[in-house]
């Protein structure tokens, strides 16, 4: 059997995009299911800035399932609204992890080193906004970082 030859693919890069700070609720726990304990956390509030847009965060909330090996997988869905008027749909969806001590100190509202801890997303956006268009298609990833009351996000473009 032989291979087809074609060339590399282009090594990905990425582009920052915005960062994002989101002011969160209090977690709501839903209890045990088949997956792992389901929680949810309401986004209430926040700002967003980059070089081509920047905001307020509407609401949202971030649906949550802590699973049995210490991942908690995030799908947070939130809207932005552009300082222009534009509304953008976001759907961000990733892993937080790390050491359970330090996990708990974060449960408990303390500050936390971000690089004792894994918090990554990955990111989609929607909007009818004709200034905003590109991001329907652009896909992003995010660093973050959990603070008590908000959650800092670094976004990234992938070109």
């Amino acid at each position: 059997m032989s291979l087809v030859s074609r060339p590399a693919d282009p090594e990905p890069t990425f582009e920052y995009l915005m960062s994002i700070s989101a002011e969160v609720g209090e977690l709501v726990n839903m209890g045990p299911a088949p997956l792992g304990e389901r929680r949810v956390v309401s986004i209430t509030g926040g700002t967003f800035e980059g070089p081509l847009l920047r905001g307020a965060i509407v609401g949202g909330a971030d649906w949550q399932i802590a699973r049995s090996d210490g991942v908690i997988e995030l799908d947070a869905r939130y809207a932005l609204e552009d300082a222009r008027g534009g509304l953008v749909q976001v759907v961000s969806q990733g892993f937080r992890h790390g050491p359970p001590d330090v996990l708990a100190r974060l449960a408990r509202g303390e500050e936390v080193d971000p690089a004792s801890y894994f918090f990554r997303t990955f990111m989609r956006f929607e909007t009818g906004a004709v200034e905003l268009a590109f991001l329907n298609k652009t896909m992003a990833v995010a660093t973050a970082e959990r603070k008590a009351r908000r959650v800092e996000l670094r976004v990234y473009g992938l070109l």
